[in-house]
């Protein structure tokens, strides 16, 4: 996860900061004293989760979190405060969290295990799949998985696209050969290529990520860690990640929301 922390007390943000660090020692943690300054870099590079004091000079805590909800609505606002009186209008905004000061560890575990838009792990994905920039698909690790045909691989990244959706053999051949006639040859060359593109599936041990019905296909997304499927889900890295392109390579991927 990405958080973002701001109170405008240089001794409370120490202590603030201290505290997120050693609750969420894995996760990117970025202090800033002044709102504006953190509301840029949630607007440039994203945010999970955002812990904002409440009672700040300028812009206070309230105001802050509703310039962050305009960037991301789901994003996760923890209010930190010593003023209980801005309770209501803290909860308003439908915030994940609050918590009095002085800040623990212990307090800021306790919110993050109960957030408002939980950020869900893929510990179970078998394979990492990249759609922005160049279509790619790589295992957890990190080690790109290859497959022998290009148009096997292009095969899959179609059912990526279609996030879930069964396609049938004729829709795929249909993206993947645009001009082409669906004859008996065709059926017969898609037939090899959904060979070739299981067996470089069952070589890494993903074979399962592929739903094989009659005459149709489909991915299953909860096995993939994708960054498409990310940015859907308004994962602040992804976001981030977008960068106007996506699956560069095949001229059928059109991106959709």
């Amino acid at each position: 996860m990405r958080m973002l922390c701001v109170d405008d007390e240089p001794l409370m943000l120490i202590m603030l900061e201290q505290a997120v660090k050693e609750a969420a020692p894995e996760d990117e943690v970025h202090a800033f004293r002044y709102q504006e300054d953190l509301l840029e870099d949630a607007r440039k590079n994203g945010c999970d989760v955002a812990f904002l004091d409440i009672h700040m000079r300028g812009m206070n805590g309230v105001e802050l979190a509703k310039e962050l909800k305009a960037v991301n609505p789901k994003m996760n606002i923890i209010f930190v405060t010593g003023f209980s009186e801005y309770t209501g209008d803290a909860m308003k905004l439908h915030a994940s969290g609050y918590i009095m000061k002085p800040v623990t560890a212990e307090e800021v575990r306790k919110e993050l295990s109960d957030l408002r838009f939980p950020i869900v792990p893929r510990s179970n994905a078998l394979l990492r799949v990249q759609c922005f920039g160049n279509f790619d698909v790589f295992l957890p690790d990190g080690e790109h998985v290859r497959f022998e045909r290009s148009k096997s691989k292009e095969m899959f990244a179609y059912l990526v696209h279609r996030h879930g959706s069964s396609c049938s053999i004729r829709e795929i051949a249909a993206a993947l050969f645009e001009d082409e006639p669906y004859d008996k040859k065709q059926l017969n060359y898609m037939q090899q290529l959904t060979h070739a593109m299981m067996k470089s599936l069952r070589a890494v041990g993903a074979e399962e990520v592929v739903v094989k019905d009659f005459n149709a296909l489909a991915v299953k997304p909860d096995l993939l860690d994708c960054d498409y499927y990310r940015f859907q889900e308004l994962d602040a890295g992804a976001v981030n990640a977008y960068q106007n392109e996506y699956m560069s390579q095949y001229y059928w991927a059109d991106f959709l929301l």
